[in-house]
């Protein structure tokens, strides 16, 4: 069984490029098991993936990635409605503090307000602060982080 994680719609402006139903569609034809729909900071395209996968009998996993001030990108995965509302709540807070079509956050906006969200961190080991970044995530989220 193969399940997707991090996988952008559309409605990331200029970095996805397929309606969140076409992605479904296109997973389920693969024999996926499990797809992340996980724009930019919203979950504008969770709706119309949820309704595709009903359609296609595919287990759909909501999720957001981010770029947070400390030059981190994460992808947050919400295993359950609780980490739901923590997720929506997180995006609701960037996105209030910054001008429209923007948004600003920080590692300590993670560490206050998530507690229920796994998390994936999608980068090269190879960068200046990966070690420590490393080791902040991991003071964060436990075991709920991986690579």
């Amino acid at each position: 069984m193969y399940a997707e994680l991090h996988c952008l719609s559309n409605f990331t402006f200029l970095r996805g490029a397929s309606h969140p139903a076409e992605l479904v569609r296109r997973a389920a034809e693969l024999g996926y098991h499990a797809l992340a729909i996980t724009d930019e900071c919203s979950l504008a395209g969770v709706v119309k993936a949820h309704v595709a996968a009903r359609e296609h009998r595919m287990q759909l996993i909501i999720g957001s990635e981010f770029y947070v001030q400390e030059q981190c990108k994460l992808v947050l995965l919400a295993p359950d409605r609780a980490a739901y509302g923590e997720l929506s709540a997180l995006i609701t807070l960037a996105r209030r503090r910054s001008p429209k079509g923007a948004y600003h956050l920080a590692l300590a906006d993670i560490q206050r307000h998530i507690r229920r969200c796994l998390a994936i961190w999608p980068t090269a080991l190879d960068t200046p602060n990966a070690v420590d970044m490393g080791r902040r995530l991991c003071t964060i989220f436990g075991d709920r982080l991986w690579l």
